[in-house]
């Protein structure tokens, strides 16, 4: 049995993840018994999803045979457990963002569902409709990224409100080529996967012909900082980190299997956010 314990989004909590999907990767015809326990912050299951299908498309069958009742029930909640045969409850609290699975041609839907999940909670800091307008644009353009450039199968999201840390967390997952691949084979660079992400987060860098593109993360980068936020990118065996002290990178033993973006909104922020410039939907990184 597999243990997964203290699972949040620290540096070394990402390093476990990739650590499961080293594991198991070369895996075939096996049952993979998963014991959670401690600690597993809800949103992560987005990550935790991704690597899942990647190691179960090698005939493997992944179960939970051991989790602690809190995290069952906040992943119940959530929808992550019912894809692997548990029932659904209901979130009487309100503080969850449902796990998705979706194919790359389900845009609309996660447009939808970003506005409504996400953006429209009433725990976020007061937010003019111009700005709701761009950050829901631009944190689509990040689905859109993974749509058209990183070759994935399905792409994973998931969030969690946490009222008692005033904190609210969105996370986004692709099991595709990442960001050093996707960059490097465009411009024929060769990049390391830290340069890559940072390369991604300049405003204006895109990877699309013929568009100025490469507002999305630049974007939030701007919110991020003045909300006391936090964005990370993991790529490959790259590590991304941006928040009030700054960027941060460091390395990974091993490689996660394509992208993670995890953004991090402060709710106890009471100042008011206008920006006046739209994010064009054709300005696709």
């Amino acid at each position: 049995m597999r243990e997964l314990r203290n699972i949040g989004t620290s540096f070394e909590s990402y390093q476990k993840i990739i650590d499961l999907y080293q594991t198991y990767k070369d895996s075939i015809f096996e049952e993979i018994e998963l014991d959670l326990h401690q600690w597993f912050a809800a949103n992560m299951s987005s990550a935790l999803g991704g690597v899942l299908d990647k190691i179960a498309d090698n005939l493997n069958e992944v179960k939970f045979k051991n989790i602690s009742e809190n995290i069952k029930t906040i992943l119940l909640k959530n929808d992550f457990l019912s894809y692997y045969g548990f029932n659904r409850i209901m979130d009487s609290n309100n503080t969850t963002i449902k796990f998705l699975k979706l194919k790359p041609t389900d845009g609309k839907y996660f447009n939808l569902y970003v506005a409504n999940e996400l953006l429209s909670r009433p725990e976020l800091p007061c937010i003019s409709l111009p700005l709701k307008k761009k950050m829901t644009e631009a944190i689509y353009e990040i689905f859109v990224n993974a749509q058209i450039h990183s070759e994935t199968k399905n792409i994973y999201t998931c969030g969690q409100f946490y009222p008692q840390k005033n904190i609210i967390e969105f996370t986004i997952t692709d099991t595709g080529i990442g960001f050093k691949n996707r960059i490097n084979q465009r411009f024929k660079k060769n990049l390391t996967s830290t340069q890559a992400i940072q390369w991604a987060t300049n405003d204006r860098h895109t990877t699309k012909i013929g568009v100025s593109g490469g507002l999305g993360l630049a974007l939030l980068k701007e919110f991020i900082e003045k909300n006391k936020g936090k964005l990370q990118i993991i790529s490959d065996d790259g590590f991304y980190q941006f928040d009030s002290k700054g960027e941060d990178t460091k390395l990974f033993h091993g490689s996660f299997p394509g992208s993670i973006v995890n953004l991090q909104f402060r709710t106890d922020d009471v100042s008011t956010y206008t920006l006046a410039d739209e994010v064009r939907l054709d300005d696709i990184f």
